[in-house]
């Protein structure tokens, strides 16, 4: 079972940092198979951060939709195009398997050989009986299939068309009989009848067999040396070789080439649609090479996703990783309000008004007993500080301050200094396309049936602002249509004066509830607002309530 730690959309520097350290707090614990997982793109604060303290970014996790890859076999059985029906049947009988996938000498899934196919093949239906006896093998295949062993003669590794004929008859019969099949093209199953013996060896057919481990006698095994005819012993009796001897058959006329695969990047969800209309039993999972990588059965669709969720710094679906739904949550670390999601079984979910999840993490590693290392103190000190803006945030709270000078402790880092280094690298504004910019830290909200998204952009003056507040205003007003929001609200946010500006993108409705000083088109300023937590969203939250209900 693998376990993801993954913080939201679009992740900041406190979400990062709380899942790259909670993620190392349950590998310190001893729980296996865990990974710090992100949602999106780091940015060039977060990314030195990183570096600073020498750890490597989490995994990147696009979405979480289960695909045919967690759910199929992927010790795939399969048989070479030249297998014999034989070896499929065995196949069949060791994996109760009611097909198998057919692949090429490179690897290639060439088809499918059903189960019902093999039967049809060794049991063949009245009405093609006699043709049953025409096999398409080589003749040291063959051998092999009836346990038996080269009396004479070199049996050839070619795949040839055999026609297979039991020699109890007259001797006239016989003769008739391999006339009419063509006798180069014959395999001769015989008993110890001598005369039969000779005659298929003077008729120069391809091979003699002779049964119930008769020997051949000396005229008879000269005679096959002289015209290059192979003979064989079987230890079986005549009627039995026959059968066991046409399971020399290649499978490869028996395929059927066309068939229904997956890659193993399809979703779970359309691979069970289209399986649930077709007839096959097994669908062969095919990559983008064309190499055979797995198989998938209808039964494998029951199999649970060997997946679950550790959600930090949100506790709302229209902020966690796409397909987060479709996989268990088993734990939650967070310092925001409740969003109201649900899950199907008790779990462990902390939720702390602090400001920050990576003061929270800092409180697990206390009560787990377990010593935090230096570089992620490092890390926990670097989301504390992005959140609180080093403590000068109204999130700020007295647990925050002491746990920035336990963590600068153990990191041997002043926090003012690792506070100067962060805010000056990067600003999203000049290194940003503006669609960019407001995603670098935008988060989804629900409120009732009303869908909205606030983002965020911390820089240290609005001198970086005003020259693209009209490229932020369209690329808001794109973003509320790709979305189909309410609104789309940004917050441009300058450090040094704890001020921010707010652009809003949205109903008519919603805009005329904002009552804070316009400083342009659709753009309001919010002195001593810096927390979208703590004091932007409950104001947001405040003027969609004020809306007439027809507007919303």
């Amino acid at each position: 079972m693998q376990t993801i730690v993954i913080g939201h959309r679009n992740p900041d520097m406190d979400s990062i940092c709380a899942a790259i350290a909670y993620a190392e707090l349950k590998r310190l614990t001893g729980v296996k198979g865990v990974i710090a997982g992100r949602a999106g793109n780091t940015n060039q604060r977060i990314d030195y951060v990183l570096k600073k303290f020498g750890v490597e970014a989490p995994a990147l996790v696009k979405d979480l939709w289960p695909r045919v890859a967690d759910v199929m076999e992927r010790d795939v059985i399969s048989l070479k195009e030249h297998s014999s029906v034989y070896d499929a049947a065995q196949l069949i009988e060791q994996t109760r398997m009611r097909g198998i996938p057919v692949v090429d000498a490179n690897g290639r899934c060439s088809g499918l050989l059903s189960a019902n196919k093999v039967l049809q093949h060794l049991f063949p239906p009245p009405s093609v009986a006699d043709s049953a006896r025409i096999v398409t093998a080589c003749l040291a295949k063959m051998v092999e299939t009836f346990s038996g062993k080269v009396v004479s003669g070199t049996p050839g590794c070619e795949v040839g068309e055999y026609c297979l004929v039991i020699g109890a008859m007259a001797l006239e019969t016989f003769q008739q009989r391999v006339e009419r099949y063509g006798h180069q093209n014959v395999v001769v199953i015989i008993g110890d009848r001598e005369d039969i013996q000779r005659a298929a060896i003077g008729m120069g057919v391809s091979a003699l067999i002779i049964t119930g481990d008769l020997p051949a006698s000396d005229e008879v095994l000269a005679e096959a040396r002289e015209k290059g005819i192979v003979i064989f012993a079987s230890p079986h009796d005549t009627a039995t070789t026959m059968l066991l001897a046409r399971g020399a058959a290649t499978v490869e006329q028996k395929v059927d080439t066309e068939y229904l695969s997956f890659g193993p990047d399809t979703l779970l969800k359309a691979a069970r649609e289209e399986a649930a209309s077709s007839g096959q039993f097994i669908f062969p999972v095919i990559d983008e090479e064309g190499q055979l990588v797995g198989v998938l059965s209808k039964s494998d669709f029951i199999k649970t996703i060997p997946r679950q969720l550790i959600l930090v710094d949100h506790n709302e679906l229209s902020q966690a990783v796409e397909g987060a739904a479709e996989v268990p949550i088993v734990e939650i670390i967070d310092h925001h309000r409740l969003g109201g999601i649900h899950t199907d079984s008790p779990i462990l979910f902390w939720n702390n008004p602090v400001g920050s999840t990576s003061s929270i993490v800092t409180m697990c590693y206390r009560q787990a007993g377990v010593e935090i290392p230096k570089a992620v103190a490092g890390l926990l000190m670097a989301g504390l500080i992005s959140d609180t803006l080093n403590l000068t945030s109204p999130t700020t709270t007295a647990p925050d301050i002491e746990i920035m000078a336990h963590l600068s402790a153990i990191a041997g880092v002043d926090p003012a200094t690792l506070a100067a280094e962060i805010f000056s690298v990067g600003s999203p504004l000049t290194t940003l396309p503006a669609q960019e910019a407001i995603n670098i830290d935008c988060k989804d909200f629900s409120e009732g049936d009303v869908r909205f998204s606030v983002a965020q952009i911390e820089e240290l003056s609005f001198n970086n602002f005003y020259p693209k507040a009209d490229a932020l205003l369209e690329a808001l007003s794109e973003h509320r249509r790709a979305g189909n929001y309410l609104f789309s609200a940004l917050a441009v946010t300058d450090i040094s004066t704890k001020n921010s500006i707010l652009l809003v993108q949205g109903a008519e409705e919603l805009i005329r509830q904002i009552d804070a000083t316009p400083v342009g088109p659709l753009q309001w300023e919010l002195p001593g607002v810096v927390s979208r937590k703590k004091q932007l969203l409950p104001y947001l939250l405040q003027c969609v309530q004020k809306m007439e209900p027809a507007g919303v």
